[in-house]
């Protein structure tokens, strides 16, 4: 069965705070939000919830936005804050790379994700992508974006910032 954090591309474009979670120590807190939206229940099992977000259809994404939103507010709730707790990881990764002088990895694994990434959306530009595992080349491409971005994020920061800077706009507006 697919694991849930292979669909983190997909999910992210429709909940990414969700997506962003289930990579992290509230990860649980997260498969609860989508189980919750997508079965009605709080139990459905991560095989479960893969097979429905494998192919979702228009409701099952418009459930996936009140995943985000149920999310978001049991997380301001806890008190927990998701982006700062992916900045963090962010930062011992990059210290871990200074400690131990191993700046190797890092690269090489930045340039795998890369030429992956492109290899296979330019393969499949110029390609017809097949019939048989197209669910798999599509999954694999998902996981690969989500790579990337993550590159991204770790060698030029991530957009924090600017989500910040909205929610401080959004404070601006509300009392005038």
């Amino acid at each position: 069965m697919i694991d849930l954090t292979k669909l983190m591309g997909s999910i992210a474009a429709v909940a990414p705070t969700v997506a962003l979670a289930l990579g992290g120590p509230v990860a649980g807190l997260a498969v609860t939000a989508l189980s919750q939206a997508l079965t009605g229940k709080q139990d459905a099992t991560t095989d479960q919830l893969s097979l429905l977000l494998a192919k979702p259809n228009a409701d099952q994404i418009a459930k996936l936005k009140e995943a985000e939103q149920a999310f978001t507010q049991k997380m301001k709730e806890l008190d927990i804050n998701i982006v700062q707790i992916a900045a963090n990881d962010m930062a011992s990764a990059r210290q871990r790379e200074i400690t131990t002088g191993d700046h190797m990895t890092p690269r090489v694994l930045a340039v795998l994700v890369s030429v992956g990434f492109f290899g296979i959306l330019g393969w499949m530009l110029n390609n017809a992508i097949p019939a048989s595992g197209k669910e798999a080349l599509l999954v694999m491409l998902g996981a690969l974006g989500t790579g990337w971005t993550a590159v991204l994020s770790y060698y030029f920061g991530s957009s924090a910032g600017s989500f910040d800077k909205n929610a401080v706009l959004q404070q601006i507006i509300k009392t005038r």
